[in-house]
């Protein structure tokens, strides 16, 4: 007897939820790019307001701003990244 099926999906395809593919892709592109600046930028002011302002020196604030920093970081490494021509995206 055969073993189990060893296969094991890796990505997952978006092509059905559109007739136009293309103009789907361009809009996740976007919506993706929008919420990863705002992420960033979002955190990036959070640690910019922690270092210049000396009231926020104190330990909550440098635990928010170590949260920020693993949020900027953690935020940099999972956003999906769109080949150009493909319409998957990897896991």
């Amino acid at each position: 007897m055969r073993g189990a099926n060893q296969s094991s999906v890796c990505e997952f395809l978006l092509l059905g939820l559109s007739r136009q593919p293309r103009r789907q892709q361009q809009l996740l592109f976007l919506l993706f790019l929008g919420m990863y600046l705002a992420t960033v930028l979002g955190n990036l002011l959070v640690l910019l307001a922690i270092s210049l302002d000396a009231r926020l020196h104190r330990p909550m604030y440098f635990f928010l701003s170590k949260l920020s920093f693993v949020d900027v970081c953690f935020s940099s490494t999972t956003v999906p990244k769109i080949p150009p021509g493909n319409s998957s995206f990897s896991l």
